[in-house]
């Protein structure tokens, strides 16, 4: 069998270009908070099932409700989002890992907006593993990881903010 790989996706697929030009129009404040919201609604559920006891990636998630909200400074979450960070690289099963780790990505947006995107790659893992196991061929998970991609894709679209006024300056390494 293959080695699994920790993210799914393709930046240059339909899906992912089309990600990348909205997220290109919006402020980091709008990508932060829809990627913190997808990633909990999204990968938060497969974290819990698997990992119940584990705790710091919702800890994360609420802190960066709570900056977003403009509650909690940037430095006071900087140490949480680490410990998130920290969480994904411990899990164990690709399943597990791969959401956790989406799920720290997401929530790196509040500082790093490309960081949107990238929590997608780690998802898409998360969900392809998660449906289909760990046995099946690459067609198989490209598949998922594009449906994936094209969900992401509609849930940005519902909350994306028309000729935002300040949108993020975003550089694209991929």
């Amino acid at each position: 069998m293959a080695k699994l790989r920790k993210m799914l996706g393709r930046a240059d697929s339909a899906e992912g270009i089309a990600l990348m030009a909205l997220m290109d129009t919006q402020s980091t404040h709008t990508l932060a908070a829809w990627a913190v919201r997808y990633a909990k609604e999204r990968y938060m559920p497969l974290c819990t099932q698997l990992c119940p006891d584990e705790t710091r990636l919702m800890q994360a998630v609420d802190a960066c409700g709570e900056h977003l909200a403009g509650r909690m400074s940037l430095r006071t979450l900087q140490p949480v989002l680490r410990q998130a960070a920290q969480a994904g690289r411990e899990m164990e099963g690709p399943v597990a890992q791969a959401a956790a780790r989406a799920v720290a990505t997401a929530c790196a947006a509040v500082r790093t907006p490309t960081s949107a995107l990238g929590a997608l790659f780690y998802g898409a893992a998360a969900i392809a593993y998660h449906q289909a196991g760990t046995g099946q061929t690459p067609e198989v998970y490209d598949t998922i990881a594009r449906e994936e991609f094209r969900r992401a894709l509609e849930s940005l679209q519902a909350v994306a903010i028309p000729n935002e006024q300040h949108p993020a300056h975003l550089v694209w390494n991929c």
